[in-house]
């Protein structure tokens, strides 16, 4: 297919993960692009994934696909928000999955856009996707989705699958953290928790609209999505209304947590702070007096008897002894 004039024909080499031709049994035929120019929808469903960042992607995407110009917009976005949205027989997804790429953090999420019809499935994304990996080794093996409609919600539920491993470690990370608070508070823990707190704020943050988009997709009636898929989408949805409830139980952990260990701190600053304020009562008086006899004038007692020094030195601690029952008394030792 020629991507405009005076360019190059797009090869598919270079922005093309993936063509598969499914066979309706599980499994599937990988294309070349030759091939996928040739198809045609009686043989069989096909799956293209592209990477969209490529020039000639998006330019095939625009001019020969055949795909609505509002579809070819919406799977080059940069930014993409959870949502379903049916365009004539076809539907339109963005979905978002953890990050589970080397040296990077879950709630940096990846984000995939489909346009899926009864009998093709277009998907774009920018970063690898570890659940389009799994589809398409269940593929490999047999066991892999049978049609277009099945491609939408094996990968939906792939998604969701995928977050299990990620709540489990916030739940983990929690529990650790509540024993912590027990044993230590230090800026380290504080640190700690913080994190947590913004990981589960930031993946709560993509995970409800992706419920409100599973939500719309069991709403949408386009006839080839067919009600056994529907009943898979609803578990799909209830899983990951399942998961949004357990982030949002770690964060209200997280901010107790951190409302403990503040009130420890809180604690600690007041004990040092009692401390330090008997001392400064006891040697307040005693400090008045040895500064009001060494001034440097005339008249000060006992400057010509040698005992001087020691009487003085019991009256500051009769003073002190007299604070110490004082302040018991008043309960404040």
């Amino acid at each position: 297919m020629v991507s405009g004039e005076g360019q190059v024909p797009y090869t598919g080499q270079s922005g093309l993960l993936h063509a598969v031709l499914l066979d309706g049994r599980g499994a599937a035929r990988q294309l070349g692009w030759h091939e996928v120019e040739q198809w045609r929808p009686e043989q069989g469903s096909l799956w293209l994934h592209f990477d969209y960042t490529d020039d000639g992607v998006a330019d095939w995407l625009r001019r020969g696909s055949g795909v609505p110009p509002l579809v070819a917009e919406a799977l080059l976005t940069e930014e993409t928000r959870p949502r379903t949205t049916t365009i004539d027989e076809g539907l339109l997804v963005a979905l978002r999955g953890v990050n589970l790429n080397p040296e990077s953090q879950p709630e940096d999420m990846v984000s995939i856009r489909l346009w899926v019809e009864e009998r093709r499935v277009i998907s774009t994304r920018k970063r690898r996707l570890l659940s389009v990996t799994d589809l398409l080794e269940q593929l490999r093996k047999g066991r892999g989705p049978e049609d277009s409609a099945s491609v939408l919600v094996d990968l939906a539920d792939l998604l969701v699958w995928r977050m299990g491993a990620t709540v489990d470690s916030f739940e983990d990370s929690i529990d650790s953290l509540e024993d912590r608070v027990l044993s230590e508070s230090n800026a380290a823990l504080r640190a700690d928790l913080g994190r947590l707190r913004k990981q589960t704020i930031t993946l709560r943050r993509y995970l409800s609209p992706q419920r409100e988009a599973l939500a719309r997709l069991l709403q949408e009636r386009v006839p080839w999505l067919e009600e056994p898929r529907r009943l898979q989408l609803r578990e799909v949805s209830d899983r990951l209304l399942r998961h949004i409830e357990d982030i949002d139980a770690v964060r209200e952990r997280a901010a107790v947590t951190q409302e403990e260990l503040m009130s420890r701190i809180s604690e600690q600053l007041n004990s040092r702070m009692y401390v330090l304020s008997v001392v400064a009562a006891v040697f307040l008086p005693l400090g008045f007096l040895t500064g009001l006899l060494g001034i440097n004038v005339g008249g000060i007692p006992g400057t010509d008897s040698p005992q001087a020094f020691y009487v003085f030195c019991g009256v500051l601690a009769v003073a002190v002894l007299i604070q110490l029952v004082v302040f018991r008394w008043k309960r404040w030792l």
